[in-house]
């Protein structure tokens, strides 16, 4: 009887560390992914220093839940960074998920399609579409999560960022598939907040790696303009936060210092934080000095939205 109990015991403890350890992932699309094909192609996943994920071929959300208790009713969807390459997914995804869990905020981490993936008929499309579609799942279930519809924002690193200020900016680019009726949610997020974010595609102050990445080696004009999000400001584009380093010689500092002059002149709310040092992808910045405290100023902007 004594083994009978103890092997009960540890079944409950053993049922209830699982249970923990459970995640919720939510595919972006039902049945067909719209812009895809066919190929032989695989996911990668590589566990060194920083988990990378490139040639996404599922999107998915993977969502991670406040203590209810102290869940304040706002939701962010992260986009992490990696040139369009590649996502360093914990770095700049599941860590940053569990900072503001701890603030009460709801998140989830956007797996999104890479355009240089040979699954995806028309590369630079899939990201926005991917992301559009995040946010919509999002608000059209946002009682199931305790999240008010009215409070789902996104944030992006380096090239995440570039995908959250598409977002932010062309958040109602039209659909070229047919759509559902999850499709006429709206994807207008209603704050956004960009960490040393690619936000142009213009030749001057582009990260190159992501311009080739997104639009090809030999793209045109006309969609370099397309994706410099600093020239698709509107009254409608949502409140801004943004970080980044003087010293950053991976995307330049003009990224966010151009996009901050057309916020202002849109009359959009927008609180800019520029460092000396820091240069790029430091994600929470541990260890980083006083660039360490740039999730406190996130923090007080959020509470203060």
């Amino acid at each position: 009887m004594l083994f009978n109990n103890d092997f009960v015991t540890f079944c409950l403890f053993f049922t209830m560390i699982n249970s923990f350890a459970q995640k919720e992932i939510i595919p972006l699309w039902d049945g067909d992914i719209p812009n895809a094909q066919k190929t032989e192609e695989q996911e990668v996943i590589e566990n060194g220093d920083i988990i990378k994920i490139s040639l996404v071929q599922n999107p998915t959300l993977e969502v991670f839940l406040p203590a209810e208790p102290s869940a304040t009713g706002q939701a962010v969807i992260i986009c992490p960074g990696g040139g369009y390459h590649y996502l360093s997914y914990d770095w700049e995804g599941t860590d940053i998920a569990k900072w503001f869990n701890s603030k009460g905020i709801t998140a989830f981490v956007l797996k999104y399609r890479l355009p240089n993936s040979k699954s995806i008929k028309v590369s630079y499309k899939a990201p926005l579409q991917d992301a559009q579609r995040a946010i919509r799942i999002i608000r059209s279930q946002s009682k199931k999560w305790n999240i008010n519809q009215n409070k789902i924002g996104i944030i992006g690193f380096s090239a995440g960022g570039h995908l959250a200020s598409t977002l932010g900016t062309q958040f109602d680019r039209p659909n070229t598939f047919k759509e559902q009726p999850l499709d006429m949610i709206s994807a207008r997020p209603d704050f956004m907040a960009l960490i040393y974010p690619v936000v142009t595609m213009q030749e001057d102050y582009t990260h190159k790696g992501s311009q080739e990445s997104l639009l090809g080696d030999n793209t045109t004009d006309i969609l370099k303009t397309q994706y410099s999000n600093e020239l698709h400001i509107t009254k409608s584009t949502p409140p801004t936060f943004l970080v980044h380093s003087t010293d950053d010689k991976s995307v330049p500092v003009e990224n966010s210092l151009n996009l901050y002059k057309a916020l202002k002149d849109n009359d959009v709310k927008v609180e800019m934080h520029i460092y000396p040092t820091g240069g790029h992808g430091y994600a929470l910045a541990i260890d980083k000095g006083y660039l360490q405290s740039w999730t406190d100023r996130l923090e007080d902007w959020l509470a203060n939205l």
